[in-house]
């Protein structure tokens, strides 16, 4: 399958100029699913079954990759946007951003230890090289504190010095330091406070995050009014085939099936159903049993 960073983030050159991106792992194998039948049969049977192919593939030198891409869009271009750019439920048009390749991401060897390199692994946003920043995504910004804490209580105070997410080729120098398990030397006799008179660790302006502008007003705003319809309207009507149309809607009826009836009722309703797009596939709704407790379909129209 792909992969996508889902927020919009901030690239940063030499020069200070900065751009917003997103950010695609294309898959180079092709997209692969299983049907709803067949994932509710190795649920049961085989539950790492995804764990186990990947791990095959890797140990018999077929090493799976992912083409990476970025979608970049500038500060002038983020104004001007039809849609809120930092918006995580929203796609940034290829045709108006097209992907550009940068490289390529190769797995190619497992794990030694799955608890030492994989349980233990603490997947960050707010880990980001130079030149790579947050945007202002507001899911972002709070995954920024979120997911640190979360490693924090799961893994220990001192995360970041496990082997699988300390830095690999640097040392570390901060004032940050003690708590439990400590791995190091906790950066020896060096001051933990700044400013000192010790030589200890000074802000390095390279790394500083970069400064930009802000509108003047600043206020809570209600999404609710958003056009949450015209992207998904163009992907079922343009992206999507027959088959998939209509996979889409049999996963959809499962899932509504336990739903109560005013829940039923509001997602079949001519304007959920992505302002009509959908509404010649009630019946394949239908015939799954979702809208057996409705009255009748006409009673939707």
């Amino acid at each position: 399958m792909n992969g996508y960073g889902s927020h919009t983030f901030k690239l940063v050159n030499d020069d200070g100029e900065c751009f917003y991106c997103k950010f695609h792992f294309k898959t180079d194998q092709g997209i692969k699913n299983l049907s709803v039948e067949e994932a509710d049969r190795m649920a049961s049977t085989n539950p790492d079954y995804a764990v186990g192919d990947l791990f095959s593939s890797i140990a018999n030198g077929n090493y799976p990759s992912w083409t990476f891409f970025i979608q970049v869009m500038s500060f002038e271009q983020a104004e001007k946007f039809q849609f809120n750019p930092f918006d995580v439920t929203k796609v940034w048009s290829h045709k108006e951003y097209p992907l550009i390749p940068v490289g390529k991401m190769v797995l190619n060897r497992n794990p030694v230890n799955y608890f030492a390199e994989v349980e233990q692994l603490a997947f960050d946003p707010s880990n980001m090289p130079p030149g790579i920043e947050p945007s202002p995504d507001k899911m972002l910004q709070s995954r920024l504190f979120s997911y640190p804490d979360t490693h924090r209580h799961r893994l220990g105070a001192n995360y970041l010095q496990i082997p699988v997410n300390c830095p690999f080729r640097t040392r570390v120098t901060n004032y940050q330091r003690d708590g439990p398990m400590c791995m190091f030397d906790n950066q020896g006799g060096a001051p933990n406070y700044f400013p000192n008179s010790f030589s200890a660790p000074e802000t390095q302006p390279r790394f500083v995050e970069s400064k930009f502008q802000v509108s003047p007003d600043v206020a809570r705003c209600n999404s609710a009014d958003d056009d949450n319809f015209t992207q998904v309207r163009t992907f079922f009507t343009q992206v999507l085939n027959e088959e998939e149309r209509q996979r889409l809607c049999q996963n959809m009826a499962g899932a509504l099936k336990g739903a109560q009836l005013f829940i039923q009722k509001r997602m079949v309703s001519p304007h959920h159903l992505l302002l009509g797009a959908m509404m010649g596939y009630l019946d394949s709704l239908d015939t799954l049993g979702t809208l057996d407790s409705l009255d009748s379909l006409e009673d939707l129209q």
